[in-house]
This record gives structure tokens, sequence and C-alpha cells, in this order.
């Protein structure tokens, strides 16, 4: 019997009136029960809508579309591990989410079984035929972002079924096939259009000059589907099946590979360069989680991330260490938000933090870490020269940029990768009744990536997308002196990223506490770090966390959840040289974490209430 209890919130301002629940602390309350409704509404894009939080005592699962979310609880529900319901979200969301992730698409999964944090890197590859040149124009220089992204031009080799199929071997329970089930499911009978996904249709000007995707997610007048209308994907379906019964190689090999290369080699204007060679030969790759100790609260916690191509768990690491070395500790949410003061010093250590990532991060195959480790940029000794940088005192100033610092006291050979847009993206945290967690960031980069949709059978509507990760490569391969960027193009590469996965555990104990991850381009790190601090540092509720306001720097102006701040807040930042901009900042965060209600563990869960997902467990 299905039966899940959890917390009401109320708006922002009010995230403190959750009385006498501590994470992580022995604090204990009653909660109210009620049934989960199935036929929760999405929100619509970019449109702030409180959430519930939500409490389980076996398992739970967290993802960005409750459909999703539901294949998900019902794999743990028929006896699978974490993993097993990871592959059933992710094939429900390339159907009903085809913005942000799909099997055309690549991923980044932390896994613990219990004993050891595994990292499996499904990150999209540049073709082999790829050079330094690929995101240039004619003129020589570097291309409109749109230019480079809609067409085959963008498109790396999909890593995310692969890397499922890697990390399904070792830590599945239930058979392969049984996990697409749901998915074919809903691609075969249909499922309805959230406000989410019409309003994404309505304002993207890029999709519906694909026949294929135009002929499935638009009407003859070209407008979007409406909200409730039953889309049906038989041509995913007919995918999915091959999948499920070949594995991966489905993908690899035959005429799915044949039709991802036709797709992106004979797009009219823009071709790209992925051959039946690239996709052939990928490979996912089991690579070392990136681990940190992190003190909050008196308390010791061990924080892992993932390692480079991701730029997220020595971003977040930074970030975090570098707030220690000064008095943010000391600062308490004001009135349920961050401080002026605490955000002047969580600002000021994202551009130091920024600085380093465009100096130094890259795919590992291809870039040399600083002095010999990656975790030199995690260095307590470093990072404590590096907070030197802050001004700490009231009402000091800004350092507006940062400029990278020399880890190890080692200078790079590289130059600095200028900042460039990021987007897309969905995460996916997951706890079994086994006591294994995974975060897994996964994506198609843009929204609705390259706009090229894939179909084996023509006579059947729908398809797949396919990324456009090669954007996330620098655009220019060098710096007007002619010195090589680390994040350059080349084939074979992965491009760098923000995905952030994070599992975080008792340093003591080895348990984990928490699981957590979001969307957003490069402001993955920020949403990521906000959650995590307010968790460990603050001691709210996944939820409370969640519903934070958001806030960063890419190492540039000060940037703020816009309408979430009061005008004192911005005064203040301003008057301290922060180049402030309210901006839309609209992360897809899921969390999980570990807590106690009346002397009894649980598990405490939060979505973001900035987009449709929800959790379910028991």
């Amino acid at each position: 019997m299905f039966s899940l209890k959890f917390f009401r919130t109320g708006s922002v301002k009010h995230v403190l009136v959750w009385l006498n629940l501590v994470l992580l602390a022995g604090c204990t309350t009653a909660l109210a029960q009620s049934p989960l409704q199935e036929s929760i509404q999405s929100e619509v894009a970019s449109v702030y809508a409180d959430k519930p939080g939500w409490t389980s005592n076996k398992f739970a699962v967290a993802a960005a579309n409750p459909l999703a979310t539901k294949a998900g609880y019902q794999v743990l529900k028929a006896g699978g591990s974490a993993t097993d319901a990871a592959i059933a979200v992710q094939m429900v969301l390339t159907l009903v989410e085809p913005q942000n992730s799909g099997i055309g698409g690549g991923a980044f999964l932390l896994h613990f079984d219990g004993r050891v944090v595994e990292a499996y890197d499904g990150r999209e590859t540049a073709p082999a035929a790829a050079n330094e040149t690929l995101l240039m124009g004619a003129n020589g220089k570097p291309l409109s972002f749109y230019d480079a992204v809609v067409g085959g031009r963008s498109v790396g080799t999909p890593g995310t079924v692969a890397v499922l199929e890697m990390v399904h071997k070792q830590h599945g329970k239930l058979p392969w096939a049984q996990l697409f089930e749901p998915a074919i499911a809903l691609a075969s009978e249909g499922f309805k259009v959230s406000p989410r996904l019409n309003s994404l249709l309505g304002t993207d000007p890029y999709l519906k000059k694909d026949p294929v995707a135009n002929a499935y997610f638009y009407k003859a007048d070209g407008s979007p589907h409406e909200v409730g209308y039953v889309l049906r994907n038989p041509a995913l379906a007919e995918v999915l099946k091959k999948i499920a019964q070949h594995g991966a190689k489905a993908m690899q090999v035959g005429e799915v590979a044949q039709a991802i290369v036709d797709k992106v080699q004979k797009h009219p204007s823009n071709p790209g360069q992925l051959s039946l060679v690239d996709l052939a030969n990928y490979k996912a790759i089991k690579r070392t989680p990136l681990c940190h100790d992190y003190k909050a609260r008196a308390k010791d916690f061990r924080v892992c991330g993932f390692p480079p191509p991701s730029s997220g768990a020595i971003a977040i690491g930074q970030i975090l260490g570098l707030l220690n070395q000064t008095n943010a500790a000391d600062l308490p949410l004001h009135q349920g938000l961050p401080s002026a003061d605490w955000l002047h010093l969580y600002t000021e250590a994202s551009r130091l933090a920024f600085a380093d990532r465009a100096q130094y991060l890259g795919d590992p195959d291809f870039v040399k870490p600083p002095a010999g480790n990656w975790m030199s940029l995690l260095d307590t000794t470093y990072l404590t020269g590096r907070a030197l940088l802050i001004n700490k005192a009231p009402d000091a100033m800004s350092m507006k940029s940062a400029k990278p610092g020399s880890p190890g006291g080692i200078r790079t050979s590289f130059a600095p990768m200028p900042e460039q847009v990021e987007y897309g993206t969905s995460h996916i945290s997951i706890v079994d009744a086994w006591g294994n967690g995974i975060a897994m960031t996964t994506t198609i980069e843009n929204g609705f990536g390259s706009r090229q949709m894939v179909t084996v059978n023509p006579a059947l509507s729908g398809g797949f997308l396919l990324n456009n990760e090669l954007t996330d490569f620098s655009f220019s391969p060098t710096d007007a002196s002619g010195i090589p960027i680390a994040n350059r193009v080349q084939p074979g590469k992965r491009p760098r990223s923000s995905m952030s996965p994070t599992l975080i555990f008792d340093k003591a104990s080895g348990a984990l506490v928490m699981s957590v991850g979001s969307p957003g381009g490069a402001q993955i790190i920020h949403f990521t770090a906000k959650t995590i601090y307010g968790v460990l540092n603050w001691g709210l509720l996944p939820q409370q966390a969640i519903s934070l306001p958001n806030f960063g720097s890419l190492n540039g102006p000060t940037q703020l959840e816009e309408k979430r701040f009061p005008k004192t807040t911005v005064d203040a930042l301003n008057a301290r040289g922060h180049e402030v901009r309210e901006v839309n900042m609209t992360s897809g965060l899921q969390a999980i974490s570990r807590g106690e209600v009346q002397g009894a563990p649980v598990w405490l869960s939060g979505a973001d209430p900035r987009r449709e997902g929800i959790v379910m467990g028991e």
C-alpha cells in the first residue's frame, strides 16, 4: 500500500516556520499524512509555485516530471535498485521532457552501494573528424550560438544509454528490458502535454524547422499541441523496444545508428561530422569521484561530486571551502533569506572558483590537472590563500572579477576560456530500500538540443532529439595571443560540463546523508551549492533549501533571482560595488536527505517549485 507522508510549505518568506524538524539532528515532530494525487498538475515554465516537502521510510525517487517519478517509484516498489529506477526514469524523461534530456544526449551518474562511491561518465564526445575550428565561421570568428547549435554541427556522440547499461551490469536487480516498459507504454498510448512543455514549444523559434519535430510537436497551423493534448510517440516506442532487447548496441550500430548519422550529416544547411564509427566506438567511462571534507555546524561531512570533464564538483568544493575561510557561518538567514553580507561573501567566493574553472578544467584525457592532481584546486592551503582575496570587512567592496590562482605553485600553459552560455539538463536523485543512492544529471544541452529529431521509421510519428553538446566546448580554440584553451574542440574529446550530481556522507559513519543536483547550465553550480549550504549550514529541510531564492556569480555581475530579494538587499550589494542583475534563474533541483522523525530515520526530499518535478517513495 503506497503511503507517503509529506510536509506542506508556505511561501519562502515563511520557510523558517517549519517547527522543530532539523536535518541530521535528533529533533522530532509529528507529520501530517496525505495521499499523493496522481493528477498533480505541472507548473508553467519559470513560474514559481510552492511545493510540499516529502518524507518516506524505505526509498524515494525525485525526478523532473511526475510521470518519470512514477515510473521510478513503480520500479522501486517492484524490488528494483536505485540503478533500475534511474533507467526507467530516464526513458520516460526522453518522452515527456524532451527539451532537457534523453537517449540522444549524455549523463553523469554518481552511485553509492553502501560502501563505495563510483562515478560513471556518459558524456558525449566530439566526432573523430572534428577539429579545433568546428565552431568557427568562414570569417575566422566564432559562430553565433544558435548558428552553431541548430543542425548537425553541434551533435556529439550520445552516451546516456551506454552509461546506464554499464551501471546496470554492476548494480541492476531487475531485467534490463523490464525497465523500459513504462516508457514504451507511455510512448505508445500517449501522455498529456504539460503546461511547461507547451510553453517551451510555443516560444522556441527553431524546433519546427525540423520536419520530423514539426509534425510531432505542432499542429497544422504551426501552434504547439495544447495543454492536455494526448501526444503519442510510436517512433520512440519502436526505438526503446530495440534498446530493451539489444542494449546500448541498438543505439551504436544498425538502423538506429544509421538514422542518427543520416540526420547529422544530411542536414541541409549545417551538417555535422558524427559517423557510424564514432557511434560504434563510444565507451562510457568509470572514473574516480572527487571527494573532499566539509565541516558545517560542528559536524564533519564528506562531499563527493563528479570529476572533470565536469567542473561542478571542483567549483562547488572551492565555493564551500572558501566560505569556511570567512565568517559566512556566523551569518544566518535574515527573515528567511540570505543577507547582503552573506551574499557578498558567496559571490566573491564564486568569482574565485569560476576563474579557476575557466583556466584549468577540461576533459582529463586531454587536459592535465594543475600540480598533477585535481585535488590541488581543493587543497586547504591553496583555498586559504585564495580566501585572502575576499574583502571580508563590513561594507567591503566587491572584487568584481577574479583572476585564476596557481594551485601547487604551478602555472598552466592554457589560456582561460571566455564565459559561454550553457543550458538544458535534468536531474534525478534516488535512494532504494538497500541504501543504494544515485545522483544523476542528464542532458541534451540547449532546450530541445540541436532541434534534430531522429526517427527510424518515417511512417511513425515522433522520435527522439539529438544533443547540441559540442557547443559546450570553447567556440574559439585559442585566446587573442594564440594560446590554446583547455576546453577547445578536439577529436574524441568530452566537453567541459557544469553538471553537478552530488552525494554527501557523514564522515564519521560513512552513511549517505544527501543526494542532490539540478539543471541550469553554468548556474547548476550555484543551485546545487545553495541547496547543500542550506541543508548543512542553515539546518533547512531539502524543500526549504531548494525553495530559497537563487543567486551567484560567473565571475562577473552578481546575479539574483528576479523578484525574490528585497530592494534593501539589492541596494546593499550595489553599494558594495556589486553589479547586481536580477535575472531568471530557473533551477530544477531535486534533493533527498537523511533525517529523523520521532526517533526513526527517514528520507526527507524536495523538488523545485520552479519546475514540474515531484518526489515519490514509501
